[in-house]
């Protein structure tokens, strides 16, 4: 993404602006899995994933008033329709087990998914990984462990669904990777919303009640919420050193434990803290440690 490249004050260095767009993306996600939450009490979670997506327009109607229909050109259509099937799945699980999951948990457990996109690339795309970035890996997993205590507690379907969830959307995240070699985020984002919508429709109709006009601005405002926090995220990750940038995405459970509490009266116990903490340094140490390799691998 070229855009936002506006002369800036000399202080303003490319990891501030990373900070502030990883800043960003957090709030954005979290206020919109609020809303979810709070819609989740009337509607059902397919309607909502549906509305998400289609109110992702307005965004992508930006994007083609900027960069025109350029951004549509792709050699990797199928790429995208696959992609974005598998994303759908993803954001009906997602939802539903948002739906009956304190706030803090869902967006803790939802920091595995760049866990399970490590696993991925070293079974299909044969990365090698050394033993500390497998460490990594048993540490992150190891804090997956330690919110939904199986054999301790009662393990609710809803934390059971983000954890499915996430590991469907590791697969994403590999295929995004494959997508951004040859198409601009732009395209990446058009194409999501483009795709997603009608497939999205399919699951919403069979438990469709039409919205409030509250309801609809609500939807409006968490679809272009979602949409746009594609965009910072990967701004963030394009302008800052991962290294910088990705700790700011622990805001998210700070932001979710904040809402939760003030919005839905809802207290994160000790052990969503210590294994999202644990998750969040084991997906921040792998991120830094592949930027690093491809950071290397580019100088040979």
């Amino acid at each position: 993404m070229n855009g936002i490249r506006k002369a800036r004050p000399s202080w303003l260095t490319g990891n501030l602006q990373g900070m502030g767009w990883m800043l960003t993306t957090a709030i954005l996600i979290v206020t919109m899995h609020t809303l979810i939450r709070h819609l989740a009490a009337d509607m059902h979670p397919f309607e909502i994933g549906f509305f998400r997506t289609a109110f992702g327009a307005p965004v992508v109607a930006v994007l083609l008033w900027k960069y025109g229909w350029g951004i549509l050109r792709t050699d990797q259509i199928k790429v995208h329709g696959i992609r974005s099937v598998g994303h759908v799945i993803a954001m009906m699980m997602f939802f539903t087990g948002l739906a009956a999951t304190p706030l803090a948990t869902a967006n803790a457990l939802a920091f595995t998914a760049p866990l399970f996109a490590a696993v991925l690339a070293v079974i299909f795309l044969g990365e090698v990984f050394r033993w500390r970035r497998w460490a990594a890996l048993l540490f992150g997993f190891a804090g997956t462990l330690a919110i939904i205590r199986p054999g301790f507690v009662e393990v609710d379907t809803g934390p059971i669904l983000i954890i499915a969830a996430s590991a469907i959307w590791g697969v994403i995240l590999i295929v995004i990777k494959s997508l951004s070699g040859r198409d601009a985020t732009p395209t990446i984002v058009a194409y999501m919303v483009i795709f997603m919508t009608p497939l999205s429709l399919i699951p919403a109709l069979f438990v469709w009640t039409w919205p409030t006009l509250e309801q609809l601005g609500m939807l409006l405002v968490l679809g272009m919420m979602g949409t746009i926090g594609h965009l910072t995220l990967t701004q963030a990750l394009r302008v800052g050193e991962a290294a910088v940038v990705m700790p700011m995405d622990f805001f998210k459970l700070i932001w979710a434990a904040a809402l939760g509490f003030l919005i839905f009266g809802e207290i994160p116990d000790i052990y969503t803290w210590i294994g999202g903490v644990m998750i969040f340094v084991s997906a921040t140490y792998l991120a830094i440690r592949e930027r690093a390799v491809t950071a290397a691998q580019s100088t040979r």
